[in-house]
């Protein structure tokens, strides 16, 4: 089995940051693809950032120059850096992993959300 946790979310005024970590953990070969992807109340839960394996980014246009993504290969973690925060960011930032095991491929495991609620 693999496992996802999220962790440092939490409550920020506009314009500030905060940085989110996800952490993978289990039987991983690899992982291939490591993304976040948030939902704000009453609306679907929508793509934010996504990482490769070999590093390439793809943002939202609506976080572009805002976030960055980056990956530790070795840890299996992935990190958000959210800066120039606005209150549109408030929602729930999940954490997704598409992993490769040694009993399957293309294991998509989602992690349990951490709330990042911007104030204005």
């Amino acid at each position: 089995q693999v496992h996802v946790v999220e962790s440092g979310g939490g409550l920020v005024q506009a314009g500030g940051s905060l940085r989110l970590s996800c952490a993978a953990s289990g039987n991983i070969f690899s992982i291939n693809l490591m993304g976040w992807y948030r939902q704000a109340p009453g609306k679907q839960r929508e793509l934010v950032a996504a990482i490769s394996i070999g590093g390439r980014p793809n943002y939202a246009d609506s976080v572009k120059d805002r976030f960055i993504i980056s990956r530790d290969n070795a840890k299996s973690t992935v990190y958000l850096q959210m800066s120039s925060l606005k209150p549109e960011d408030t929602a729930v930032y999940y954490c997704k992993a598409i992993a490769t095991t040694l009993q399957a491929t293309n294991l998509e495991v989602w992690g349990q959300g951490t709330l990042v609620t911007v104030s204005s």
